[in-house]
């Protein structure tokens, strides 16, 4: 589940484009040569973690039952289990949205406040609730529950640190350069 697509959200890849290869934001691709092409295949490829940790979030959450009547229970353990409402499909709706519209940081905040807030106790305790989702809807029952639902909540922990992470606004120019001065001075 990958989210859409939207020019406001490759803003920052464009300043970079300009940035890296001075390439004028409205150039026509008729204009580029295989260098130019290669160039910006590059440039994407260093922002493309950002948009595909988000798509993973999505991914993870997509796993779960459905936020409908049928996954109600499934909500409602939730929410018990974890000692936390943050997850709640009332309070991530809009965040799931802005997420599939590209920008995941939002829900990132909030799946990290979430998990922040759970006990140890409670966290075993959500990991069981989401496990016997997982294994009833992915039909693995030689599973135990448990482990799968403690992957599935690491698994959502880091991608939402790395959402967050790939959202840094530190590729300007004097960073890049302090970084290179840090390294090559050791």
């Amino acid at each position: 589940m990958l989210p859409e697509v939207r020019p406001h959200v490759s803003t920052a890849l464009a300043d970079q484009l300009e940035h890296q290869l001075d390439l004028a934001p409205h150039v026509e691709a008729g204009r580029l040569d295989v260098e130019g092409v290669a160039g910006i295949a590059v440039v994407a490829a260093a922002h493309c973690d950002g948009y595909a940790a988000t798509g993973h979030l999505l991914g993870l959450l997509a796993a779960l039952p459905a936020p409908t009547k049928t996954g109600e229970r499934f909500w409602s353990d939730l929410w018990r289990s974890s000692g936390t409402a943050y997850l709640l499909p009332v309070n991530v709706k809009a965040l799931v949205l802005r997420a599939l519209a590209g920008e995941g940081t939002a829900l990132a905040r909030q799946v990290l406040s979430a998990v922040d807030e759970m006990t140890p106790p409670q966290r075993v305790a959500a990991g069981e609730v989401i496990g016997q989702a997982l294994v009833e809807s992915d039909h693995l029952p030689d599973l135990k529950t448990q482990v799968i639902g403690e992957l599935w909540l690491r698994d959502f922990e880091l991608t939402a640190w790395r959402v967050l992470h790939a959202d840094r606004r530190s590729d300007d120019p004097a960073g890049r350069k302090a970084f290179l001065d840090a390294w090559t001075s050791v």
